[in-house]
């Protein structure tokens, strides 16, 4: 059952990848292989009690990211539903593809720091579809926004879900996470920049108006600017509230869209019917994209399930055997794969494997702030973007996008591997100016 669950992952897997060319899709695919591996691990030999309290545990993490990115996705259709976004991208006066696409790569930067990778790219998403009209010109931003939101998210504590996981851990500190993994994500992000300007023509065409417009009642601006205010502020709020209360980021999504909910009834109380209809957030709900949710659950159960049935800490374990960890030079091999690998499966199990296997030590690679932790933060936050389906970030685009896998590969993934392999050389290279973690 062992191989027959990695087995069933891998086929799962390429039927994601040629989801066009078979006619199925994704989600279907996704739920199918996630419900498969568990039913498989189920007759492994554990009994069902033990299958069940795992299935439930994991469950627990699988379902506060599914009600995080539900209460996102319907924030920001709550903002653009109310015209939000059109007061920002109106703004963005340039005609000039190649200066829109630093101007969008920077925002994603910056914003997924402060919010994290995920949400950022929900929000982009939003912004690109009412600046962009050609479908895969629009395509080829969305793989720069899951770069720089993927590099933004790797050097702050709070921008990707694996950076916050060492920073819960005790395995890095604020101070050093920025002050180490800020210019090569930086690096990471400018390096595939840099060529796609030199390749980028021509001028940006605009759709005709939002792609909601002729659902969207007229509203006032100060209506528009405060639902704006209060989604757009309830996104930046979630992190604090983490931070503050230490629940799980769901939580303050759900608080946050619970508050932006009531805004909302008490701003269109007075309003007609069929207004307060229109505007309702239960109607807004309908608006949201359930397949890549559906899609979003079943890639995590199949993932959880190899990291429960033993197969990505036995992949970590044979890395660690093959390469050792004895000298800086496989310190940084064993990080480099981990990134890499952090493109096929998700970046959480495998970062906590690592996070297992190695406790933290009082000097030398593997403590607080060693060469490891954080070379391990920069790696499992950008090695995502190198396939679409390796990172939160890419997988909400390519739900929203519908982008299929094989034209990121095509397109993207040559891209995001020199942007990954950019961030490597910066920092391998300070690593030997500034001696981090010497042993």
């Amino acid at each position: 059952m062992y191989f027959l669950v990695a087995a069933i992952f891998i086929l799962g897997y390429f039927a994601i990848v040629f989801e066009h060319q078979l006619g199925i899709d994704k989600a279907a695919a996704a739920l199918v292989t996630g419900v498969l591996c568990w039913t498989l691990y189920m007759f492994s030999g554990v009994t069902p009690e033990d299958g069940h309290h795992a299935l439930l545990e994991n469950f627990s993490e699988i379902s506060s990211i599914l009600f995080f990115l539900l209460g996102a996705m319907t924030i920001v259709e709550v903002v653009d539903v109310h015209g939000g976004f059109n007061a920002i991208t109106d703004r963005i006066q340039t005609k000039s593809l190649r200066t829109l696409l630093w101007i969008v790569a920077w925002l994603s930067f910056f914003l997924s720091a402060v919010l994290d990778n995920m949400t950022t790219s929900i929000v982009m998403i939003s912004l690109l579809r009412k600046l962009i009209a050609d479908k895969e010109q629009r395509w080829l931003f969305a793989g720069v926004v899951i770069i720089a939101a993927n590099a933004g998210g790797a050097w702050s504590p709070i921008g990707d879900v694996t950076t916050t996981m060492l920073w819960i851990g005790n395995q890095i500190t604020t101070g050093a996470i920025i002050s180490k993994v800020f210019f090569p994500s930086v690096v990471s992000l400018v390096v595939p920049l840099v060529g796609l300007s030199m390749v980028m023509k021509g001028e940006l065409q605009r759709p005709k108006r939002a792609d909601n417009t002729e659902h969207t009642p007229p509203l006032s601006k100060t209506d528009t600017l405060m639902v704006l205010i209060a989604g757009v502020g309830g996104l930046l709020f979630v992190p604090v509230f983490k931070t503050i209360t230490h629940l799980p980021p769901f939580m303050g999504m759900m608080l946050s869209l619970g508050v932006l909910w009531l805004l909302v009834d008490t701003l269109h109380r007075r309003k007609t019917s069929d207004l307060r209809k229109n505007l309702a957030i239960a109607h807004v709900l309908r608006r949201v994209d359930v397949p890549s949710v559906l899609f979003f659950l079943g890639i995590l159960l199949a993932v959880a399930a190899l990291q429960t049935g033993g197969q990505l800490s036995d992949l970590a374990t044979l890395l660690d055997q093959s390469v050792g960890t004895e000298t800086e030079t496989g310190v940084l091999i064993i990080g480099g794969l981990i990134g890499a690998l952090s493109s096929i499966v998700d970046n959480v199990p495998l970062v906590a494997a690592a996070m297992g296997m190695y406790p933290i030590d009082e000097a030398g690679f593997f403590a607080q702030d060693g060469l490891f932790w954080e070379y391990l933060a920069y790696c499992a936050g950008t090695g995502g973007s190198i396939l679409i389906v390796g990172s939160a970030a890419g997988v909400a685009v390519m739900g929203l996008e519908k982008i299929p896998f094989l034209w990121y590969l095509r397109n993207v993934s040559a891209l995001a591997l020199v942007s990954y392999l950019s961030g490597i050389s910066v920092y391998v290279i300070m690593h030997g100016f500034w001696g981090v973690a010497a042993p």
